[in-house]
């Protein structure tokens, strides 16, 4: 297994149901913040590390992602007929992907401060970690509600509870996924199993963020960009 991550998984199969009629005739992905589609801003953070292999899944409006996509050096994985969750998506893309470990990156998130992905490169210690997640604090997270994800210890190991947020991007090992059975799962799941080995580690992200997964955190999001 190489110590660095070769490849990238965008995660953009879902059906943005939060965005309400704003994903009526597009998907998630393709809607605009300051005036470029939501995947071209994570696909700014995945160049920078070029050459990746890099990844995106398909299934609602798929025809329209994979024109976008057309011409950016990336690898399309098609879900059909039916969408398979994070987990089962990663796993129905790790014959494009190709070895372990993959940065994964979720396409509905505006990052303001440095790259997300970089961070984790630099700090990814495979002999200590199966995965290492991207959090931000409470008080830098923009169109979020609740108490966070995760709570961390002083050696970064992270354990359910409040205080960070996950970001939507990761390094994380994955023949984990050759585990379960189902077709359909979340990483959730992956990430329930390295912490029975006290193996899941987070970032505390320096910048800020702003979830897009609905209405509101389109200006938001706009906001933090126009502050940058």
């Amino acid at each position: 297994m190489t110590a660095t991550p070769q490849a990238a998984m965008l995660f953009a199969a879902g059906f943005g149901t939060r965005m309400g009629a704003l994903t009526k005739d597009r998907p998630k992905p393709l809607i605009k913040v300051s005036g470029r589609p939501l995947i071209d801003h994570a696909l700014d953070l995945v160049d920078a590390l070029r050459p990746l292999r890099v990844v995106a899944n398909l299934h609602y409006r798929a025809d329209q992602i994979a024109d976008h996509l057309a011409g950016h050096d990336v690898a399309l994985s098609l879900e059909e007929p039916r969408i398979l969750d994070t987990g089962g998506g990663l796993r129905a893309a790790l014959p494009l992907l190709g070895p372990e470990p993959v940065f994964t990156l979720n396409s509905d998130a505006i990052w303001a401060g440095p790259n997300p992905l970089k961070l984790l490169r630099d700090h990814w210690d495979p002999d200590e970690m199966d995965a290492l997640l991207m959090c931000i604090p409470i008080g830098q997270a923009f169109g979020h509600a609740g108490s966070g994800d995760f709570t961390q210890d002083s050696a970064g190991r992270i354990t359910r509870g409040a205080g960070l947020i996950y970001g939507g991007a990761q390094i994380i090992k994955t023949n984990g996924l050759h585990d379960f059975d189902e077709d359909v799962f979340s990483l959730n799941v992956l990430w329930d199993q390295m912490l029975q080995h006290n193996r899941l580690f987070a970032l505390s992200y320096p910048g800020r963020w702003c979830d897009v997964g609905h209405p509101e955190g389109i200006d938001l999001a706009e906001g933090l960009i126009a502050d940058v």
